[in-house]
C-alpha cells in the first residue's frame, strides 16, 4: 500500500494492527478508565463507556478499510482513455486534542489516518498528560510502526513551529474557537490544510406535539453526561410555550436528582470540572445570566468544598445582554428558552453563532425533518440528542469549524486523491 511507514507495510497487515488497538482498549479498559476519571474527572461508567466506543471506531476502520480506500474508476467522456482515483496519504499529521474526550477524540483522528498510511504527532490537552501516554503505550504493543504515532507534551509557541515545518503535511484540531483561529492562521500561512472541530452551542427544540417526558431524558442526558462537556451537547433548550412549564418543571426534577461526586465510585452520575478555572468560568457566566436578569431554577453556584465542582444548574429567561446567550457554556448547565412557534423557535436557534449539531422533538418525524432542515447545523438529531458513531460523521458549519471526522468521510480529509489517466 502507499504508505508513510518507512517500513514494509501491506493494507491487510494495518487493518491488523488497527484491529489490535481496539483491543488493548478493551484489556486495558479498567485502567484507562481509572486514569481519565482522576484526570480530568469523568465517572468510571462514563469512562468505560468512552473507551468502548474507541474500540468501536478502530474496529470500524479495520473492517471497512479495504472497501473505503478502493480505487474508484471515472468515465471519460468520449472514451480514448480509462481514468481512476486512488486514495493515497499525504505524510505527517498533527493532531490537537481537547481535555473533554482523552481517548474518543484521538480515535476519531488517529484510526482513519493509520489506515490510511498517514503518521501522526499527537499533542494533547495539558490536563491529560497520564492518559496521553497510555495512548503512546497503546499504538507500538499493538503493532504500529515505531514513529508512526508520536505523542509530544507541547507549548503553544512549539506547537506554531510544528505547524511551520514543511514535514507536516495537516492539521486536526478539536477545541475553542479561539485555538481554531490561531491554528488556521498559522496552517493558511504555510498552506496546510485544516481539520477543526471547534465549539457549539448546539439548539435541542421540543414541539408541542413532542412526547414530554422523552424530551427530558433526552435533554439530561445530553446536556449532564460528561459534566456538560461535549461539544455537541443540548446548550440551547427551545420549547414551545404549549408545554414549557410542564417541561421544565420535569428537567428541574431530573436535574435535581442527579448524584453528584467521587468519579471513581459506580454510582456517580456526575464528577467535578476539569481544572479550577473551567469551574470558575462557568460561574462568571452563570452570574452575569443572573445579573442580567436570567433565573435559577436549581443550582446556579459552587458548593462549599475542595475541588472543582459546580452544582448542576438550570437557567431560564436569559436575555440576549447576558453572555449566556451568545457565548458556549462548556459545564453543567442547562439554558432553556420558550417560544411560541416552529418559526420563533427556527430563528432563536439559528441567531447562534455556532453550527455544530441541533435536535428537534416531535411525535411527527416528517414535521421534525421540515423544521431540522432550516436548522444551520453540522448534524442533526431527531427525537434523540446529537451522538457520535464510529461510521457517521462528525463536524459543524459556521464557528463550530470544518470538515469531517469518522465514517468515509473522515477518512479522506487527508487523503491524497490522485487522479491516474491510461491512454486505450
Amino acid at each position: 500500500m502507499p504508505s508513510r511507514y518507512g517500513v514494509a507495510v501491506t493494507r491487510t497487515s494495518v487493518r491488523a494492527i488497527v484491529r489490535r488497538v481496539g483491543e488493548i482498549y478493551g484489556e486495558r479498559r479498567d485502567e484507562l478508565a481509572r486514569t481519565i476519571a482522576v484526570e480530568m474527572g469523568k465517572p468510571l461508567k462514563e469512562g468505560h463507556g468512552e473507551v468502548a466506543i474507541c474500540a468501536s471506531i478502530y474496529n470500524y476502520y479495520a473492517d471497512h478499510a479495504q472497501e473505503l480506500l478502493a480505487d474508484e474508476e471515472i468515465d471519460i467522456v468520449g472514451g480514448g482513455s480509462t481514468a481512476m482515483v486512488r486514495k493515497e496519504p499525504v505524510g505527517t499529521l498533527l493532531g490537537i486534542m481537547p481535555r473533554n474526550f482523552p481517548y474518543y477524540q484521538v480515535a476519531r483522528f488517529a484510526a482513519p489516518n493509520l489506515v490510511l498510511g498517514n503518521t501522526i504527532i499527537l499533542k494533547h490537552a495539558p490536563q491529560c498528560p497520564q492518559s496521553a501516554a497510555l495512548m503512546e503505550e497503546i499504538f507500538p504493543a499493538a503493532g504500529v510502526p515505531e514513529g508512526a504515532y508520536v505523542n509530544v507534551y507541547a507549548t503553544n509557541e512549539q506547537v506554531a513551529d510544528v505547524i511551520a515545518d514543511p514535514r507536516i503535511r495537516g492539521v486536526s484540531l478539536t477545541g475553542s474557537e479561539r485555538a481554531g483561529a490561531a491554528v488556521a492562521e498559522i496552517a493558511g500561512r504555510h498552506l496546510k490544510k485544516v481539520v477543526l472541530e471547534l465549539g457549539g452551542s448546539d439548539p435541542y427544540l421540543v414541539l408541542e406535539d413532542a412526547v414530554v417526558a422523552d424530551a427530558v431524558r433526552g435533554a439530561v442526558s445530553s446536556r449532564f453526561r460528561n459534566a456538560g462537556r461535549a461539544c455537541n451537547a443540548a446548550k440551547r433548550i427551545i420549547v414551545h410555550e404549549k408545554i414549557y412549564d410542564d417541561f421544565v418543571t420535569q428537567l428541574t426534577d431530573s436535574v435535581r436528582s442527579l448524584r453528584v461526586g467521587d468519579p471513581l465510585e459506580g454510582e456517580t452520575f456526575m464528577g467535578p470540572m476539569s481544572s479550577e478555572r473551567a469551574a470558575t468560568d462557568l460561574e462568571a457566566q452563570v452570574d452575569d445570566a443572573v445579573a442580567h436578569g436570567a433565573k435559577v431554577l436549581h443550582g446556579g453556584s459552587r458548593p462549599d468544598q475542595p475541588g472543582a465542582w459546580f452544582t448542576p444548574t438550570v437557567l431560564v429567561d436569559v436575555p440576549k445582554s447576558a453572555r449566556a446567550w451568545s457565548e458556549e457554556l462548556f459545564g453543567p448547565v442547562a439554558v432553556v428558552y420558550k417560544v411560541a412557534s416552529d418559526d420563533e423557535a427556527v430563528a432563536l436557534a439559528n441567531s447562534s453563532a455556532y453550527g455544530l449539531g441541533a435536535s428537534v422533538n416531535s411525535a411527527d418525524v416528517d414535521r421534525a425533518l421540515a423544521v431540522g432542515s432550516r436548522l444551520e447545523s453540522g448534524m442533526l438529531a431527531v427525537n434523540e440528542p446529537s451522538a457520535s458513531s464510529a461510521e457517521t460523521p462528525f463536524g459543524g458549519v459556521k464557528r463550530s469549524g470544518f470538515g469531517r471526522e469518522l465514517g468515509k468521510y473522515g477518512i479522506e480529509e487527508f487523503c491524497n486523491h490522485r487522479l491516474v489517466r491510461i491512454r486505450t
